[in-house]
């Protein structure tokens, strides 16, 4: 079994042996030393909850997840969310909130998020691309780099929830995040899945590389949960749970599971446009789902907080 990406024995060990991440961890690269996590620590001090939006499969939703997570969160006006987008090779945050064609700000400190609203800052390496076509070729020591870059160099000031849009899979991107963050604190991980097999398979492995790298589980979204016909209300199962779907896979893992999300055309029609579709479609099943989940994560994140003061 993998050591852990903490241990002294990560890399080394025999379980290691044909990992992908072997030389990563071997070579101590994740683990930030104590000057740079002192640093980390300063720099992220104002923010009070951390959530990381997770997948081992690609195209089951997690941008289109986090970035309403934003929004919603970012509705009560009382709360600062920010939102980073570590997905250095697919940055879709942009197109999705609207700020495509921005650029970042350098102030004297460090970098500015960019806004959609007074309550609601983003970070992305699309901010850093001359064009949205532009292909990012990079080997994992430059992404690493990026994203401590963006915890380290970023101002976030005072944040109630940092959201973090993670690439689908557990190799670089994902250690890095983690380990980055163990210097502060994170609440834990939302799991985002579509119902079939094929999408749950590599979903089981994303929660096995939670349990490594001792990183808690909020719980699992099933997104394209169905389609309800506007016309006819007939249901229709587009990506058929033929295994049970992630109902049937969080009662084998015993982690919970947040809640499932119909098909709605409208929500990519949303965010292509690079608008909230919370607020497009606000009497739509999908959206009045998408807030029951929301309220459930801001309940876990208080909770935690509330069991973090009792312990202090």
């Amino acid at each position: 079994d993998c050591p852990g990406t903490g241990s002294t024995q990560a890399g080394r060990a025999a379980a290691c042996q044909g990992c992908p991440n072997q030389r990563l961890c071997a070579a101590g690269a994740t683990a930030p030393d104590p000057a740079e996590a002192a640093e980390l620590r300063e720099r992220l001090r104002g923010v009070k909850h951390t959530v990381l939006v997770l997948s081992g499969k690609g195209g089951v939703g997690k941008s289109t997840f986090s970035a309403l997570l934003a929004h919603g969160l970012a509705a009560d006006e009382t709360k600062q969310v920010a939102l980073l987008d570590i997905d250095i090779c697919g940055p879709s945050i942009p197109k999705m909130m609207g700020l495509e064609g921005e650029q970042v700000h350098q102030s004297g400190s460090g970098w500015s998020p960019v806004y959609v609203e007074e309550n609601l800052g983003v970070m992305s390496a699309g901010f850093l691309l001359s064009s949205p076509d532009d292909a990012v070729i990079w080997r994992g020591p430059k992404k690493n780099g990026l994203i401590k870059q963006f915890l380290r160099d970023v101002d976030w000031g005072e944040i109630d929830y940092l959201i973090v849009d993670t690439p689908p899979g557990t190799s670089d991107e994902h250690l890095s995040i983690v380990q980055y963050l163990s210097a502060v604190h994170i609440d834990g991980a939302v799991i985002i899945t579509t119902p079939q097999e094929v999408s749950l398979q590599d979903v089981r492995k994303e929660i096995n590389f939670c349990h490594k790298v001792k990183l808690p589980i909020i719980g699992v979204v099933e997104n394209m949960s169905g389609f309800i016909c506007p016309k006819c209300k007939n249901e229709s199962q587009i990506f058929p749970p033929t295994t049970g779907g992630a109902e049937k896979m969080c009662q084998n893992f015993n982690i919970s599971l947040l809640g499932k999300v119909p098909l709605d055309p409208q929500i990519g029609k949303s965010c292509d446009r690079g608008q909230s579709f919370l607020s497009e479609a606000p009497e739509s099943p999908a959206t009045l789902s998408y807030r029951n989940i929301i309220q459930r994560i801001q309940e876990y994140c208080d909770q935690h907080h509330f069991q973090e003061e009792k312990i202090i």
